[in-house]
């Protein structure tokens, strides 16, 4: 009896190591993972405008900065006010970042003002030159009726992110300029 159990371990050895012998040299089946290099961010396409020595459209890495649109453009011209965008501000893809001339084209208009002492009306007429939106410093914009410094701020902000405005009227598209705000200025106000 104990031969036969010697016998039958011998052969479950026996199969067992043919087994493995087989898995071992067998072809592989299926196919083999392949690892891709992980994804490369798209670069960022922005128009770059303005006060810059070669306006057009610029490629930038990801993550850039308004600075870095400037600098690929060629860097400011001698008269950008850089004083009234943030240069610090991040890039977005498919943005617009028009760099403002200190440059103001003179124009003037004629002001009436009514004063009304008591019993009595005058007018005094006066010329003062245009603000001009697309450039005004923070200043020049409270100088406005109506206009103080958040919404000086507001106006800043708004065209450094959408560009300068085209028309007066644009300016209703800045949040908190409505059209009484709108009817006090417009005298004042150009392009």
């Amino acid at each position: 009896m104990k031969g036969i159990w010697q016998i039958a371990f011998g052969v479950a050895c026996g199969l067992l190591a043919a087994g493995l012998i087989l898995m071992v040299a067998q072809q592989p089946r299926g196919q083999a993972i392949q690892l891709l290099p992980p994804p490369t961010p798209a670069p960022l396409i922005v128009h770059v405008a303005g006060a810059v020595v070669s306006p057009g459209v610029y490629h930038l890495p990801p993550d850039s900065r308004v600075q870095q649109a400037i600098d690929a453009a060629g860097g400011p011209m001698t008269d950008a006010d850089l004083q009234t965008i943030n240069l610090a501000a991040p890039v977005l893809d498919g943005s617009y970042l028009w760099v403002p001339s200190q440059i103001i084209t003179p124009s003037a208009i004629t002001v009436i003002a009514t004063v009304a002492p008591p019993k009595a009306a005058s007018t005094v007429s006066g010329s003062l030159p245009l603000v001009n939106i697309n450039t005004a410093s923070q200043e020049e914009l409270e100088s406005l009726p109506g206009i103080g410094p958040a919404l000086a701020k507001q106006i800043i902000a708004y065209r450094t992110v959408n560009g300068p405005f085209k028309v007066i009227e644009d300016i209703l598209d800045v949040p908190g300029i409505g059209p009484k705000t709108f009817e006090k200025i417009k005298a004042l106000i150009t392009v």
